[in-house]
C-alpha cells in the first residue's frame, strides 16, 4: 500500500508541473531563437518562434484542463512571453533589416521590447474579465517574426512602421475578446 501512496504523490507532483514544463519549453524555445538570429541563422530563429508559440498556447491549455493554474504560473508565463514574443521577434527583425535604419532602428527595437514588458505587466496586475486589453505580445511576436518573411518583397520602411505599429498596439487600450 506504501508503494501506490508513494506512486499516487509522485504523478500528482509531475501533473501539477506540466504547464510550468510547457512554459519553460517556451522559455528555452525563445532562449535559442535569440542565440540564433544574434548569429545570423534567421530562418531557424524564425522556426524557433513559431514552435514557442505553440508551447504558450498548450502550457495555458493544460493548466486550464488539469486545473492547475497559479499565481507562480501566470508569472512563469510572463516571464517566458518576453523572452520568446518580446525579445526574439525584435532581435530577428533587428538582424534582418531594422539595424539598417542605424539609431531608429535599435530604438524601436528596444521600444517593442519595452511596450511588450508593459503589456504583460499590466495583463498580470489586472481581473480576467473575457478581453485582452491591447494586442497580447503573443500576437505582436507572431505578426513581428510573420513580417520577417516580407523582407524581399517589401520596402525597408515597412518594418520600421510594422515594428513601431505592434509596440503601440500593445500597450493600447482596445479591448479584444478571448479566444
Amino acid at each position: 500500500m506504501f508503494l501506490f501512496d508513494v506512486l499516487d504523490q509522485t504523478i500528482k507532483k509531475l501533473k501539477s508541473q506540466t504547464a510550468n514544463v510547457m512554459t519553460l519549453t517556451n522559455l528555452s524555445l525563445g532562449g535559442f531563437a535569440i542565440v540564433f538570429a544574434l548569429d545570423g541563422n534567421l530562418r531557424l530563429s524564425l522556426l524557433l518562434i513559431f514552435i514557442a508559440a505553440l508551447a504558450d498556447r498548450f502550457d495555458g491549455m493544460i493548466a486550464r484542463k488539469f486545473n492547475i493554474e497559479s499565481e507562480l504560473g501566470k508569472q512563469l508565463d510572463s516571464m517566458s512571453d518576453i523572452i520568446s514574443f518580446g525579445v526574439a521577434p525584435a532581435l530577428l527583425l533587428y538582424q534582418g533589416i531594422l539595424h539598417e535604419f542605424g539609431g531608429p532602428g535599435s530604438f524601436f527595437t528596444v521600444f517593442y521590447i519595452g511596450c511588450g514588458a508593459f503589456r504583460l505587466a499590466r495583463f498580470n496586475i489586472t481581473e480576467s474579465n473575457g478581453y485582452f486589453t491591447g494586442l497580447p505580445i503573443t500576437a505582436a511576436g507572431c505578426l513581428a517574426t510573420l513580417s520577417y518573411l516580407a523582407i524581399p518583397y517589401l520596402p525597408s520602411q515597412t518594418f520600421l512602421f510594422t515594428i513601431m505599429i505592434l509596440s503601440f498596439l500593445m500597450v493600447s487600450t482596445f479591448k479584444l475578446k478571448k479566444v
